[in-house]
């Protein structure tokens, strides 16, 4: 019988990233960066002068932490020991939203904090990219998880039967991003990995729901 299946985002998730990358444009790039937005390159400005950087910038320079600056990011607190956990049950993937060829340093990142796993790289919505993972590995149940409402939406879209969900663990910017739960799009808003492993373990191992594969068969016969 096959396994089920954690698919998870990596930053804000698994590792912190959005205040190590604000720590870094201070330092080194004299920019100043609000977490208080929800907009990402409006919340950048330059110390200097304090123009807003345009959106092309801030894009150039998130490539740039992610290029040379993966190492100051670190776990995020109890993920490591929950993914440790959930994998004695269950397989574990992280799908992230890098460019494929950063796709080695994140699977090394991942490994040299505890995490060992595939990784799998993505760019804009998960939903397709998602669906690929399901079909290769077949899995008995999947859940899905991810900090951003968006990728709720789209993986809403192309798997509706598998369990989603939105999990931010930075606190200075969890109040300010959209809920996919409150939106329809996530079974559950979980912000911390100490509340969020029972559900997932439930969902993954204890739920008396059917099988993936069963809900899959069964779509399927109804669609034909």
């Amino acid at each position: 019988m096959k396994k089920p299946l954690l698919i998870t985002d990596c930053d804000e998730v698994l590792l912190y990233m959005v205040t190590h990358f604000r720590e870094w444009l201070a330092e080194d790039e004299g920019v100043t960066f609000d977490l208080d937005r929800s907009d990402f390159y409006r919340s950048m400005r330059r110390v200097d002068s304090d123009e807003l950087i345009t959106e092309k910038d801030a894009w150039q320079l998130l490539n740039k932490f992610f290029d040379g600056q993966m190492h100051r990011q670190t776990p995020v607190e109890g993920a490591v020991a929950a993914i440790g956990t959930i994998a004695e049950h269950a397989d574990v993937v992280v799908l992230t939203n890098l460019m494929d060829f950063r796709k080695e340093a994140r699977t090394r990142q991942l490994a040299d904090h505890g995490i060992d796993v595939r990784v799998y790289t993505n760019q804009g919505p998960k939903g397709p990219a998602l669906k690929a993972i399901l079909d290769e590995y077949a899995p008995s149940r999947a859940v899905f998880i991810d900090d951003l409402a968006p990728h709720h939406g789209s993986v809403r879209d192309v798997a509706p039967e598998i369990g989603r969900l939105h999990l931010c663990a930075e606190p200075s910017i969890a109040p300010h991003i959209p809920c996919a739960h409150k939106a329809g799009d996530a079974d559950a808003r979980i912000d911390d990995w100490s509340s969020a492993l029972p559900w997932l373990l439930d969902r993954l191992v204890n739920s008396p729901k059917a099988d993936l594969q069963a809900a899959v068969t069964l779509k399927d016969s109804e669609d034909k």
